[in-house]
């Protein structure tokens, strides 16, 4: 039975080069919205030495989730590792577009793994620094569980909040809240997968190269290197190391926790306030 690793938004940056890593040693199975950037990446791999393949996924029906996991497992593969990457930034698209992409498609994910877990498998969710840098008022834990069982009430939640501020941040915000529930969801569902013998968490990447770090780079991204302890965007190869290994055999004991990789952006902010 081959090992499988399945990444989200496997065409994207992040994606690929997580794709690479992991490759080395599971087959890899990318999905995607589009077929041709599927086409493209699956070329890309399979020319590295990869066994690669990959299928058109929709992550905010759970019913496409569940036949991505079958495509990967293919009767015969067993799927030990899913890296969640797949999402949206502030300037793609509305608060309601936001939310329901990065937290209702998290959940769909999450679910759909945790139902076939097995002992050693690994979930890892990308959230972002962004749901960290928030004011704890601003996010609204307590409607939190709704993105479970009532996914258009926690968006109509998300979208009332992301009001608060002015017209031109309100996706910004809706971004932060929708990071700051993986956040939150990758620790509160880590006693289930571990009752299956599985492990989840987050990783918090901050600005890093990727065709998407750059669409933010001059709506708020490049402004973070000036309190960052580090100078510079982050390399795909970077926060993908990170990935890799949260998702590898070797971090056994890792679970129900967030991973930040943001070239000390936060540590910056906090004692930056502090002086």
């Amino acid at each position: 039975m081959t090992r499988t690793a399945v990444i989200t938004g496997g065409t994207g940056g992040m994606g690929r080069a997580t794709a690479k890593l992991l490759g080395t040693d599971h087959r890899v199975v990318l999905a995607d919205l589009d077929q041709q950037r599927i086409d493209d990446a699956i070329a890309e791999l399979t020319a590295l030495g990869v066994d690669a393949s990959g299928t058109v996924c929709d992550i905010t029906d759970r019913a496409s989730v569940e036949r991505l996991l079958d495509f990967a497992a293919n009767g015969e593969h067993h799927v030990r590792a899913v890296v969640h990457t797949a999402g949206v930034s502030p300037q793609m698209g509305k608060p309601t577009f936001i939310s329901h992409i990065n937290a209702i498609g998290t959940v769909n994910v999450t679910q759909a793994f945790l139902a076939r877990a097995a002992e050693g498998d690994a979930l890892v969710n990308v959230a972002s620094v962004a749901g960290h840098g928030l004011p704890r008022p601003l996010i609204p834990f307590g409607a939190f569980r709704l993105a479970e069982t009532d996914p258009a009430a926690f968006d109509r939640v998300v979208v009332r909040r992301s009001r608060v501020a002015g017209k031109k941040l309100h996706s910004g915000l809706a971004y932060a809240i929708s990071k700051a529930f993986v956040i939150w969801y990758s620790r509160q569902q880590a006693a289930a997968f571990g009752s299956r013998g599985a492990r989840i968490v987050s990783v918090s990447p901050g600005s890093f190269d990727t065709p998407m770090g750059q669409l933010e780079a001059d709506h708020g991204a490049s402004d973070l290197l000036k309190v960052s302890a580090i100078k510079r965007f982050g390399r795909p190869e970077e926060i993908a190391a990170v990935l890799a290994f949260c998702a590898s055999d070797g971090p056994g004991y890792l679970t129900g926790t967030d991973i930040l990789v943001d070239g000390g952006t936060r540590a910056g902010t906090e004692f930056k306030k502090a002086h």
